[in-house]
């Protein structure tokens, strides 16, 4: 009997191993896709970056930075910090690379995993993956407009319907000031308890966010910032959705919504699916107007979104659509003993080289074993050569789907086996 392991994936890290691995690359790729499509292209993020990135960028009072990253001196004893999210690593890599010298906006998206430490649940994880874009430079409603539509093409090329996009402005410093002064003083005249009387006075946008339903209460009559946009803001907004409009993309306007960072500013939206629960959000973003300034670039405007690829499985889940191809192979072979198998290798490779995907039983399977593999496999046909066919120059190529097989020469199998995935 094997030893059995003592050891298990860190909590609140998930694995995804086949068949889920399929899922989650079709969730992944799908949603990168639509990116490419509006001409943004890939940039590959370190895992880990300067602490001050993040405590800059993100902002040191957001739970992000002061609960939840994943911080830790090296053996220079710098301190460094585990990714939390993207867009700072985007923007210092735009500033490092020169890459706002050249045709503005600059277009980028990523994808891989980001590190919170939070109490894991279903959709809320310590390690998370997502599919990210940014476009840095150039302030317009239409590239608003873009990005959102990128998003929610995304979540519809894989057969999510169930889900909403919710919509905002948040102001800039325009505006945001007055309406800051205006909603601290709202919030002063509210029985609230310490901390959230703390993150009042550090954030109180974040006030209005609190799920409590006491503090909902209390807060029901706040001031909201679409209120207080200056003219200039409500035009891009109100620009933002009629282009959202022509692009036939359905929203609701939210105007109590408030995301976790605090860079965001004007423009700023989430997508949200009842059928996760407490966890309902799938992706969000909005604009960052004056992150590059703050991190030691020009004074560019910025967009993007981040969305999440554990999320958006669990909601495909929950709608019970299926996405990620599971079949391993289009051709199974199966050789009856050691020459067969001699045989069958080169056959195997270069098929592989002409584009086909291709599996061997190895190990000396008999032919029942071979077969149940070759099913299994997901294949449309299985190269069945013995001994006998071997020395009569020939092979059996099964069609798994309706049984038949017929023999074939094995020095024409590579073009056989090619002409008949075609037919």
């Amino acid at each position: 009997m094997s030893p059995v392991s003592t050891f298990a994936a860190p909590k609140g890290v998930p694995d995804y191993a086949p068949p889920a691995s399929a899922a989650f690359l079709a969730v992944r790729d799908g949603l990168t896709r639509q990116a490419r499509l509006a001409g943004y292209s890939h940039v590959e993020l370190p895992i880990f970056e300067d602490t001050a990135l993040f405590a800059r960028g993100v902002g040191e009072s957001t739970d992000v930075v002061s609960k939840e990253m994943y911080t830790f001196a090296d053996r220079g004893d710098r301190s460094v910090t585990l990714r939390p999210e993207g867009t700072a690593g985007v923007v210092r890599a735009v500033i490092e690379h020169s890459l706002d010298r050249q045709q503005l906006p600059v277009k980028l998206s990523y994808a891989g995993p980001f590190f919170r430490y939070e109490r894991p649940q279903a959709g809320r994880y310590r390690q998370l993956q997502q599919v990210g874009v940014e476009a840095i430079g150039v302030d317009d409603p239409a590239l608003d407009a873009e990005v959102i539509a990128i998003a929610d093409a995304g979540f519809r090329s894989l057969g999510l319907t169930g889900f909403r996009l919710e919509l905002t402005s948040l102001g800039d410093d325009s505006d945001r000031p007055a309406y800051r002064a205006l909603l601290q003083e709202f919030l002063a005249g509210l029985d609230l308890d310490e901390a959230t009387r703390e993150r009042a006075r550090l954030n109180p946008l974040r006030v209005l966010d609190d799920k409590r339903p006491q503090v909902r209460e209390m807060t029901a009559g706040a001031p909201l910032a679409l209120d207080h946009l200056t003219p200039a803001n409500a035009e891009h907004f109100a620009a933002v959705r009629r282009h959202l409009d022509a692009l036939e993309v359905p929203y609701v306007v939210n105007p109590r919504m408030v995301r976790g960072l605090d860079y965001y500013t004007k423009t700023t939206f989430e997508f949200v699916h009842d059928g996760l629960g407490a966890q309902s959000g799938i992706g969000g973003g909005g604009r960052y107007d004056g992150l590059m300034a703050s991190l030691g670039g020009q004074p560019l405007s910025g967009i993007g979104f981040g969305l999440g690829v554990d999320r958006t499985m669990l909601a495909l889940a929950a709608e019970g659509v299926a996405v990620g191809e599971t079949t391993r192979v289009d051709v199974f072979g199966v050789p009856l003993g050691e020459d067969a198998l001699a045989a069958l290798v080169p056959v195997a490779g270069a098929l592989r080289a002409s584009g086909v995907r291709v599996d061997l039983a190895y190990g000396g399977r008999g032919l029942k074993g071979a077969m149940k593999a070759a099913d299994r496999s997901g294949a449309r046909f299985a190269l069945v050569l013995g001994d006998r066919d071997l020395e009569a120059g020939v092979v059996g190529l099964k069609d798994l789907g309706t049984g038949e097989q017929l023999e074939i020469a094995l020095d024409s199998a590579v073009e056989r086996v090619r002409a008949a995935l075609r037919g």
